[in-house]
């Protein structure tokens, strides 16, 4: 129990060392603080902390996380957070990511969804983040580079693209738009928490 205790809290100071000497009642307290804070991640040589709240989903092709992020009350289902990690030099660059996540949305019109989209771009952790937030008819797909399988109408998506130093990872965060919406602030601290 120590080692799974110490490896999930390397990332909140927590060291071997301290392991062997644990008292039940340290435990108890560095387990909580860990459900509190959330588990930090990894991929493409930046970390991460995921919100306590969201629920990491096993490993899937092409992902380096999944998380299910709770439903808001009144939508009929869960959001899903993906981080995509390719490796250096691989996924495509940043705008074409961004075309192509624009491209899976249709505005409420049934129109294009460019000009609905707002992307901006800043500095995380002293990385270039570029972050989208849009809303529409979402075409859902199985897979990154894959066609349509559907269409969900009152979604939206809050994507980033931090550009680590072992090459882009992407967040992209779907969901109903109250989902979505009731989760905006667990997903900006997400990113704040990047860092190399």
């Amino acid at each position: 129990m120590c080692l799974l205790i110490n490896a999930r809290l390397e990332g909140f100071g927590v060291h071997a060392r301290y392991c062997s000497k644990m008292k039940g009642s340290f435990v108890v307290l560095a387990l909580a603080l860990a459900a509190t804070l959330g588990f930090a991640e990894t991929a493409g040589g930046i970390k991460w902390n995921a919100p306590a709240a969201w629920k990491a989903q096993a490993q899937r092709p092409m992902r380096a996380a999944t998380y299910t992020v709770p439903k808001a009350s009144g939508d009929s289902e869960d959001g899903e957070c993906a981080v995509f990690y390719f490796g250096a030099g691989q996924g495509g660059g940043v705008e074409a990511n961004i075309k192509r996540w624009i491209g899976q949305f249709d505005a409420p019109a049934g129109g294009p969804a460019d000009k609905l989209a707002k992307t901006t771009k800043a500095t995380v952790g002293g990385l270039p983040v570029t972050r989208i937030d849009l809303a529409g008819t979402y075409k859902t797909s199985a897979g990154p580079m894959m066609q349509s399988t559907g269409s969900k109408p009152g979604y939206r998506l809050l994507g980033a693209i931090v550009e680590g130093p072992e090459g882009a990872v992407f967040f992209k965060f779907t969901g109903p738009a109250k989902t979505v919406a009731a989760n905006q602030g667990a997903f900006e601290t997400l990113i704040k928490s990047v860092s190399r």
